[in-house]
C-alpha cells in the first residue's frame, strides 16, 4: 500500500513537472502577447480563444502572422476590442505591422510601444486613444479618428522613412514643427485635416516632392499666406486647404494653377482666380516709423475710398473711348469697301459672281456658323468614316430630351454608341467645337470615351465607345418581368462605388478643367462586361443646348430607318429625377461639384438599400435620403435598411455600415459639410485595402 502511494506520488510529481515545462515553454514573444491580451477587457468576437500559454510559440494564434518563427504582424480590425494598448508589444523586435483599426481601444500611446525597431505601419484609426503623440520610426502611421491632442512633436521629423502620415480627425494643436517640409523625403500621403493646428503653413512644404496622393490641411486654424512652394508639388497631388484662416492671393504657379475653388473655400481672407474673388491693390509698404505706419494706413484708406474709384472710372472711360474709335474705324472701312465693290461688282457684270464666291468663302472661313460635312475624330484610334457609319446596322437604345442613342455595328464588327442631339441645332459651330473637343480630351477608365463627332447645320452626332452590360438602374432593380434577375453581391457593389467615385474625382480635380457633371444618376452609370462602371452623358446637356432648334434632316432619317428593335441590354434613357438632385440645385444656383457629391450619396444609399427612390416617392411620399434618415432616427435595425439580398452576407455588416456613413456624409443638406469626391475615393479605397 505504501509502495503504491509512493509510486503515485512519483507519477504526480512527474506530471506536475511536465505541466510546468509546458507552461513555461512559451517563448518571449508569446509572453509579451499574453500581456497584450490581459490589457483587453472586452472581446465580443472571442479573438483570443486559441491564445494558449501552453503553446511553444504564438504563430498559430488568431490575428498573428509570423515569418521564420518570428511575429511580424498583429491584426484585429473591426472586432470590437475594448481596453488599452499594452506597451509589451514594443518588445516584439521583428514586428512590422499593427492593424487595430475601428475598435474601442482607449488610453494613451506609450513610447515603449515604438521600441519595436522593425515596425513599419501602425493603423489605429477609429479608436478612443488620447494623449500626445510619441516618436516612431514607421513608414505608415494612421492614427486618424481618435482623441489625440497636444502638439505634433518635433521628434516626429526624425521619422524620415514615413510614406503615409494620417493624423486627421483628432485634437492636435499648435504649429507644425520647423523643417516639416524638409524632413519627409519619402512621404507620399499627408492628412492633417480636422484638427486645431495653427500658425503658418511651413514655407518648405513644397519640398515634399514624393507626394503622390493627398496633401490635406483642411479644417484647421492655419493662417497667413499660402506658400508659393506648394506649386512645386506634382499636379497629380490633391491639395486641400479649405476651411482655415489663410489670407492673401492664391499663388499662380505649378500645381496650384489648375486647382478648383473647393481646395480653397472657407478661407475668408483668400482671393484670386480659383475663388473668383478679386484681390485688392496692395497698399504702399510701411516704413519703420510708427507714425509713418499710421499715416500709411490712413493713406491706404483714402486711396481705397477715392483714388481707386477715380482710377476705375477713368479706365472704364478709356476702354469705352477706344472701343468707340475702333467701331467707327470699322464702319468706315466696311462702307468704303462696299462702295468700291459696288463699282467693280455690278449686278450685270461678269465679276459679280466671282465677288459673290469670294465673300461667301471668306464668310464661311470666319463665321461661327461654319459647316462640317465629315466625321471629326477626337482619337487617333478612329479608323472609320461617315460613310461606314451610315452603312452600319443601327439599333435604338433609348430616347430622351437630349436626343436618341443608337447602338451601331460597323461592317468590321466594331460596336459604337451614337447620340443624335435633338432635331439638328442652331448655328454655333465654334462654340460646339470647343465644348466637344474639351469633352474628347477626358480620358479615364471610369468615364465613357467620346471618340468622334459630326456637325452640319441640321445634324449633330456624338460617337462613343459602346458599353455592353446595361446601366446601374437595371443592375440594382432588374427589368420588369425578368424572372432570372440576380442581385449584385456586395463586393461587386463596392467595385461599382469605387469606380464611380474615382471617375467623379477625376472630373472634379484632375481633368483639364475642374468640371461638374450635373446629372449623376444610375441611368447614367453604364456597366462593362465585368461590371466595371462608366460615367456617361458628361457634357451632353451643354452640347444639346448649343445644338437645339433645327429640323430633322436626311441624315437622321437614314439612321432612323436603319434602327430596328431596341437593344434590351440597356434601359431607355430618362431625364434626371428630383431624387438625385442636391437641395440647393432647386434654387437656380450655378452648378457645383457638391451637387455631384449629393447625387453620388443617393446612389450609395440605393446600392445599400436596393430601394428605388422613384418607388419610395410614389408609395411613401418620401425620398430615399429622408427614408434612410427616418430609419436611423427611429433606431430601426440595420436589416430594415439593407437590401434583403445583402442579409446573406453578415460578415460584410461592418463594411456596409462604413459605406452607409460615407453616404450620409455625402447627402448632408448643407453643401459645405459634404466631403469632396477625392476624400470619398480615399475613404472607400482605404476600406477596401484594409478589409
Amino acid at each position: 500500500m505504501r509502495i503504491c502511494s509512493t509510486a503515485a506520488s512519483i507519477w504526480l510529481l512527474f506530471y506536475l513537472f511536465q505541466s510546468s515545462c509546458k507552461v513555461f515553454s512559451l517563448n518571449e514573444e508569446g509572453s509579451a502577447l499574453l500581456f497584450f491580451k490581459q490589457s483587453i477587457i472586452e472581446d465580443p468576437e472571442s479573438c483570443f480563444t486559441n491564445w494558449n500559454s501552453s503553446d511553444e510559440d504564438p504563430c498559430s494564434w488568431n490575428g498573428i502572422t509570423c515569418r521564420e518563427g518570428k511575429v511580424i504582424s498583429i491584426s484585429f480590425p473591426k472586432t470590437g476590442l475594448a481596453g488599452t494598448l499594452s506597451s509589451s508589444i514594443g518588445s516584439l523586435y521583428y514586428l512590422r505591422h499593427i492593424n487595430l483599426r475601428n475598435n474601442r481601444l482607449s488610453g494613451s500611446l506609450h513610447s515603449e510601444l515604438f521600441k519595436a525597431q522593425k515596425l513599419q505601419s501602425l493603423v489605429l484609426y477609429g479608436n478612443l486613444l488620447s494623449g500626445s503623440l510619441p516618436v516612431s520610426f514607421l513608414q505608415i502611421l494612421d492614427l486618424s479618428q481618435n482623441l489625440l491632442n497636444g502638439s505634433i512633436p518635433a521628434t516626429l521629423l526624425h521619422c524620415q522613412r514615413l510614406k503615409a502620415l494620417d493624423l486627421s480627425h483628432n485634437d492636435f494643436t499648435g504649429t507644425l514643427p520647423e523643417g516639416f517640409g524638409m524632413s519627409f523625403a519619402a512621404l507620399e500621403e499627408l492628412h492633417l485635416s480636422f484638427n486645431r493646428l495653427s500658425g503658418s503653413i511651413p514655407s518648405d512644404i513644397g519640398n515634399l516632392l514624393d507626394l503622390q496622393g493627398t496633401l490635406d490641411l483642411s479644417h484647421n486654424l492655419f493662417s497667413g499666406l499660402i506658400p508659393e512652394s506648394l506649386g512645386n508639388l506634382s499636379e497629380r497631388v490633391y491639395i486641400d486647404l479649405a476651411y482655415n484662416n489663410l489670407s492673401g492671393p492664391v499663388p499662380k504657379n505649378g500645381a496650384l494653377v489648375n486647382r478648383g475653388p473647393n481646395a480653397f473655400i472657407g478661407n475668408p481672407g483668400l482671393c484670386g482666380p480659383p475663388l473668383k474673388i478679386p484681390c485688392l491693390p496692395f497698399s504702399p509698404p510701411p516704413s519703420f516709423s510708427i507714425n509713418s505706419s499710421v499715416n500709411n494706413v490712413s493713406y491706404s484708406r483714402r486711396l481705397k475710398g477715392s483714388v481707386i474709384s477715380a482710377i476705375v472710372f477713368g479706365d472704364l472711360a478709356a476702354v469705352g473711348l477706344i472701343a468707340m474709335v475702333l467701331y467707327l474705324c470699322y464702319r468706315r472701312a466696311i462702307s468704303s469697301k462696299r462702295k468700291e465693290e459696288g463699282r467693280t461688282c455690278g449686278k450685270g457684270s461678269k465679276a459679280s459672281k466671282d465677288c459673290l464666291c469670294f465673300w461667301q468663302k471668306e464668310l464661311e472661313t470666319l463665321s461661327e456658323n461654319a459647316e462640317q460635312l465629315d466625321l471629326i475624330p477626337l482619337d487617333k484610334q478612329v479608323y472609320f468614316d461617315l460613310n461606314e457609319l451610315l452603312k452600319a446596322s443601327a439599333f435604338v437604345l433609348g430616347k430622351s430630351n437630349l436626343g436618341i442613342v443608337y447602338k451601331v455595328v460597323l461592317e468590321d464588327g466594331l460596336t459604337l454608341a451614337v447620340r443624335r442631339l435633338g432635331e439638328g441645332g442652331s448655328q454655333r459651330f465654334k462654340e460646339f467645337q470647343r465644348e466637344v473637343e474639351a469633352i474628347g480630351r477626358i480620358r479615364h477608365p471610369n468615364i465613357v470615351t467620346l471618340r468622334a463627332y459630326y456637325w452640319s447645320f441640321e445634324e449633330k452626332l456624338l460617337i462613343y465607345d459602346y458599353i455592353p452590360d446595361g446601366n446601374l438602374t437595371t443592375a440594382i432593380h432588374g427589368e420588369e418581368g425578368d424572372v432570372d434577375f440576380s442581385p449584385l453581391p456586395w463586393d461587386t457593389r463596392v467595385k461599382i462605388m469605387n469606380g464611380i467615385a474615382e471617375g467623379l474625382a477625376y472630373l472634379h480635380d484632375f481633368s483639364p478643367k475642374k468640371y461638374v457633371h450635373g446629372d449623376i444618376k444610375p441611368n447614367n452609370i453604364l456597366l462593362g462586361q465585368h461590371k466595371e462602371p462608366y460615367i456617361s452623358d458628361f457634357g451632353v446637356g451643354r452640347l444639346a443646348n448649343i445644338a437645339s432648334g433645327s429640323p430633322a434632316t436626311h441624315l437622321s432619317k437614314i439612321i432612323a430607318e436603319k434602327s430596328q428593335n431596341s437593344d434590351s441590354s440597356v434601359s431607355p434613357i430618362i431625364s434626371i429625377t428630383p431624387s438625385y438632385q442636391a437641395p440647393e440645385s432647386q434654387k437656380g444656383l450655378k452648378p457645383s461639384q457638391k451637387w455631384d457629391v449629393f447625387s453620388y450619396g443617393v446612389i450609395l444609399l440605393e446600392l445599400i438599400s436596393g430601394r428605388s427612390p422613384a418607388v419610395l416617392l410614389e408609395t411613401l411620399q418620401m425620398d430615399l435620403v429622408k427614408w434612410v434618415q427616418f430609419c436611423i432616427e427611429e433606431r430601426k435595425p440595420l436589416l430594415d435598411v439593407l437590401d434583403p439580398f445583402l442579409a446573406q452576407e453578415p460578415e460584410k455588416e461592418d463594411e456596409i455600415i462604413s459605406v452607409l456613413k460615407i453616404a450620409l456624409a455625402c447627402v448632408q443638406y448643407s453643401s459645405e459639410k459634404r466631403p469632396s469626391m477625392r476624400n470619398v475615393t480615399e475613404s472607400l479605397q482605404r476600406l477596401s485595402i484594409l478589409t
